[in-house]
């Protein structure tokens, strides 16, 4: 998928973040097509997580520009946290109340009315609707994060490192809720250190390394750049991995308890 000034939902342009000697983010600019699922890739401290905060007004852009949804970040940054969502991690969460109190809690405070039966059954919860985080596995409490993010339907989704620690079982089914939550027209941008789950969820990726973009295009395309210059692997790639075995005997529904 090509994008344009006029399709994007996301524009950075030449962002820049220093922290003392370190620059962390130094000139990266792409932009993200309404719709699309977008991968930020690099090994870590290569400047991922920085770049998202400053695209989500998380975190104060030293140079440079990110409009989102027209929004110029700097300018309104409350503006933009009204328009996307952000995935939070399980500490971030009131431990007294439970799954549906919680949601109803952020519906409130993004001033909206909150269908919470059904954001919990979207993400397969619906049988811990009256469970607290912390008795959740660590693949529902993946998912619920989704939920929460998605409580004030967003035109932007932001994953960081969604699948980090699932199982084959919930990773697979997170794919799917991915796959799900951008058909219904949401636009996706998230970070992995999973090649195959880029490869799986990415219309395009963009690729990291010491603040830079050094390479952004669809996977495929990526890839076949990378064989056109005569790129072959010392070991052929078999049709099945022992990923795929696992799931093979074990099955592919979720086991959410140990």
């Amino acid at each position: 998928m090509t994008t344009s000034s006029a399709s994007a939902i996301i524009s950075a342009r030449d962002l820049r973040k220093r922290y003392g000697a370190l620059q962390a983010v130094d000139g990266v600019g792409f932009e993200v097509a309404e719709g699309e699922v977008f991968g930020i890739l690099g090994p870590n401290g290569a400047g991922k997580t920085t770049t998202l905060e400053m695209i989500e007004g998380m975190r104060t852009i030293d140079s440079g520009t990110a409009v989102v949804d027209g929004i110029d970040v700097s300018r309104d940054p409350r503006a933009v946290k009204a328009r996307i969502g952000i995935q939070l991690q399980a500490s971030s969460f009131f431990d007294e109340l439970n799954l549906v109190e919680l949601l109803q809690l952020f519906g409130h405070l993004y001033g909206r009315r909150v269908d919470a039966p059904k954001l919990l059954a979207d993400v397969e919860l619906t049988e811990k609707a009256r469970s607290q985080v912390r008795t959740l596995s660590g693949g529902q409490k993946q998912r619920f994060s989704i939920a929460a993010a998605l409580v004030n339907e967003p035109r932007v989704l932001f994953l960081d490192e969604p699948t980090t620690g699932l199982d084959p079982q919930a990773r697979r089914h997170l794919w799917g809720l991915v796959r799900q939550i951008r058909e219904r027209g949401h636009t996706v941008v998230l970070t992995t250190h999973y090649m195959e789950e880029a490869e799986e969820l990415c219309d395009r990726v963009a690729i990291m390394d010491r603040g830079r973009i050094i390479a952004l295009d669809t996977p495929a395309k990526l890839v076949g750049s990378l064989l056109g210059r005569g790129f072959a692997k010392e070991r052929v790639e078999r049709l099945a991995n022992l990923e795929d075995v696992f799931l093979d005997l074990t099955g592919h529904d979720l086991r959410d308890e140990d």
